[in-house]
């Protein structure tokens, strides 16, 4: 009763939301996903279906990475969509390159990137930086994504614990969604001992215990954002109010339960 009293209330909501735009709505709207805000966007999109009339077609890739799946990537090849959510930083690269509209642009909730090992498997110490680098540097392997967390990652974060050289021939990168999978899968199936993916990623995955966030110190502070496509067939009505609903005050449990953080709204 209480999941059908949520919907219902959702439904009004969202219908109240588009309700000055109604005229220009009732469309198929193409909406490219990464999949870090996916299980939000996946349980929030049939309400504002309902409410809209909108259908939304669905597109997953990568926020970012070489895979031809990734979200720069189709867009750059010409394939249309009408809009996009995926990581921040990415969003305001497609900007910078033409290909989303800069003042579309919103922020939906932030987001870290969290750790996990198979279930049942001795949990390592992740507490603290110290800690962290030395799990790190006794783990037979370790995985991380081909999206923004596992560039990051192999990029950045291993350079700045200065373990590169050590960490580097027993690393694994996980190709996502679509063609591929999270990387909490890998670590369910116990090819690799340990896996780091943004904690939405991770957190409902059957077959492993979540460790929690990596050292608040090593986060790169990711959010995920919203954006209008440059080369959108829709009205641009028809994408913000997706924008809209998904960045409301009202969806913030939602957000709260697939492991994001709401992000801040100016008052």
């Amino acid at each position: 009763m209480k999941s059908k009293l949520s919907f219902k209330y959702l439904l009004h909501f969202c219908f109240l939301l588009i309700l000055p735009a109604q005229g220009v709505l009732a469309a198929d709207v193409k909406v490219m996903i990464s999949a870090g805000f996916y299980g939000v966007y996946e349980k929030l999109a049939p309400a504002f279906e309902s409410a809209t009339g909108n259908k939304l077609i669905t597109i997953r890739g990568p926020s970012i990475g070489d895979s031809p799946e990734a979200i720069p990537t189709r867009l750059a090849a010409g394939q249309q969509a009408d809009m996009v959510i995926l990581d921040g930083e990415a969003a305001e690269n497609l900007a910078k390159r033409g290909l989303v509209k800069h003042d579309s642009i919103t922020i939906l909730a932030l987001s870290q990137i969290g750790a996990a090992v198979k279930l049942n498997a001795p949990k390592p110490d992740i507490s603290n930086v110290d800690a962290f680098r030395k799990t790190l540097l006794a783990a037979s392997s370790i995985a991380y994504s081909d999206s923004g967390s596992g560039t990051y990652i192999a990029n950045t974060m291993f350079n700045k614990l200065g373990i590169l050289d050590q960490v580097k021939s027993k690393s694994i990168k996980v190709r996502g969604p679509p063609s591929g999978e999270a990387v909490a899968a890998v670590i369910a199936r116990g090819e690799a001992e340990i896996g780091f993916q943004q904690v939405s990623e991770i957190i409902h995955t059957p077959g492993i215990t979540y460790l929690g966030p990596i050292p608040k110190d090593l986060q790169p502070g990711f959010s995920f954002a919203g954006a209008i496509t440059t080369n959108s067939t829709q009205p641009d009505a028809a994408a913000a109010a997706l924008i809209r609903f998904l960045s409301s005050p009202n969806v913030i449990d939602v957000i709260n339960t697939a492991g994001l953080i709401p992000a801040p709204r100016s008052k």
